[in-house]
């Protein structure tokens, strides 16, 4: 599994980059992991992962300490191809939350997808 950290300077957050390979692996073999999509609601309903949980990227700094409500769980990223699941773990480690993980676009999830 190869993880990279990632972030710009002291003062932003850091979050790290998994492939969807290896976090469908991860999510398999761990229990308490929060898989966050950040794309429209209609791009969720139109196909996500099993028991991920929607917030939209643009939500993410009004609802993401609601939402999510421990700041060191694991939470891994997921939008539509990637771009955005970049900006929302920045984001996220930003806000001071610690275990984040971008997992890039569902367009490469190697599992599951319901509706």
């Amino acid at each position: 599994m190869t993880i990279i950290l990632a972030g710009c300077s002291s003062s932003e957050g850091q979050f790290s980059v998994m492939s969807s390979a290896d976090a469908y692996e991860f999510i398999t073999s761990e229990t308490d992991v929060t898989i966050l999509d950040v794309r429209s609601e209609g791009e969720f309903l139109s196909g996500h992962i099993e028991g991920a949980v929607l917030l939209p990227i643009n939500e993410i700094e009004d609802r993401a300490k609601s939402v999510l409500v421990d700041r060191d769980a694991v939470i891994l990223v997921i939008c539509q191809s990637g771009n955005r699941s970049r900006s929302a773990a920045q984001e996220l480690a930003n806000l001071g939350f610690t275990n984040i993980y971008d997992i890039g676009g569902i367009m490469s999830w190697p599992g599951e997808i319901v509706q």
